[in-house]
C-alpha cells in the first residue's frame, strides 16, 4: 500500500497514492462516519485547475486526488519521485471500492448521470458483487441548485443509510459538487467520471496497451470526436509544456490555499 501525501503536479496537489492505499482512505472514512472528498484527475481534470483558480483551491482542498492518467502518474514520479508503478483510474478504483463496501456492508448510493445509465448500472453491478447494497440512486438534473436544494439532497442520503456515495456528473461539475456537499454528508463522496457509464456498458474500455502508453485519450476521442476534440487536442500540449516548465524551474506552480468556502451555486 502507498500512500505518500499530496505533492503538487502544475500547482494542483495529487495524491502520490495506490489503489490500495485510496480504497483504504475511503473505506476508513466510511466505517468512521465522516466526511472525505476524493477524485480521480486525468490530465484534463487537472488542467481545469490550471486554468481556474478559483477550482485549483478546491481541488487543493479534496482528502484524496489519485493519479487517474498515466501522464499524471509521469509528472509524480517525474517530479516527486513517487515511484509509482501504475495510475489509479476511476472505474477502476471505483470497482474495488465497491467490493470492499460489499464485503465489509457499507451501503453505497450512486449520484449522477441519467435514469437510463443508472438503470443499467444498478442491475450490472449486482452481477459483479451479489452482496453490496445500494442505498438509492438520484439522478442528476442537469442545472443549479436551487435555494436549499443542497440540504434536501443531503437529507436524502442520509436518510437512505448510505456509508458511501459515487459521484457521476462528469469533469469538473462532480468535483465542485463534492466538495460543496462534503460539509452536509458524514461519509466519503468519490467523484468517479466516467465510471457509471464503463460499468452500465455504454462506454467500452480501450485495449489495455492503450492504457498502458496513456493513449485513452485517442480512444475516448475516436468515441466522441465532436465533444472532447478542444479537451485533449487543446489542453494535453498545454499540460505537457507546462508540466516541462514546472520540471526545468522556469514555472514555480505555486499551488494556491485550500478553498474553505461553499460555492453560492454548482450544478446538481
Amino acid at each position: 500500500m502507498i500512500a505518500g501525501g499530496k505533492r503538487n503536479v502544475l500547482g494542483v496537489l495529487v495524491d502520490a497514492v495506490d489503489y490500495d492505499g485510496a480504497a483504504a482512505q475511503v473505506v476508513r472514512a466510511a466505517h468512521e462516519r465522516r466526511p472525505l472528498a476524493l477524485t480521480a484527475l486525468a490530465v484534463h481534470g487537472v488542467m481545469t485547475g490550471v486554468l481556474d483558480p478559483a477550482h485549483n483551491a478546491r481541488l487543493n482542498a479534496f482528502d484524496v486526488v489519485t493519479p487517474d492518467g498515466q501522464p499524471v502518474r509521469w509528472a509524480l514520479n517525474l517530479l516527486h519521485g513517487a515511484r509509482l508503478a501504475d495510475r489509479v483510474y476511476g472505474p477502476e478504483l471505483t470497482l474495488r471500492v465497491l467490493a470492499r463496501c460489499a464485503a465489509e456492508g457499507l451501503p453505497v448510493y450512486l449520484y449522477g448521470s441519467t435514469d437510463d445509465t443508472l438503470g443499467r448500472l444498478v442491475p450490472a453491478l449486482g452481477r459483479l458483487f451479489p452482496d453490496l447494497r445500494i442505498a438509492g440512486t438520484e439522478p442528476s438534473k442537469f442545472r443549479a441548485a436551487a435555494p436549499g436544494e443542497d440540504r434536501a439532497i443531503a437529507d436524502r442520503i442520509t436518510a437512505s443509510g448510505a456509508r458511501v456515495v459515487l459521484v457521476g456528473l462528469g469533469c469538473p461539475r462532480q468535483e465542485v459538487w463534492a466538495y460543496a456537499m462534503r460539509p452536509l454528508l458524514d461519509m466519503p463522496l468519490m467523484a468517479v467520471g466516467a465510471a457509471f457509464d464503463y460499468h452500465a456498458g455504454q462506454l467500452r474500455n480501450p485495449p489495455a496497451w492503450m492504457q498502458r502508453y496513456a493513449l485513452e485519450w485517442l480512444w475516448r476521442l475516436g468515441l466522441e470526436p465532436g465533444r472532447l476534440w478542444r479537451r485533449y487536442l487543446l489542453l494535453n500540449p498545454a499540460y505537457l509544456a507546462r508540466l516541462a516548465a514546472q520540471k526545468s524551474g522556469l514555472w514555480r506552480a505555486t499551488p494556491p490555499p485550500p478553498a474553505d468556502e461553499r460555492p453560492a451555486s454548482f450544478a446538481v
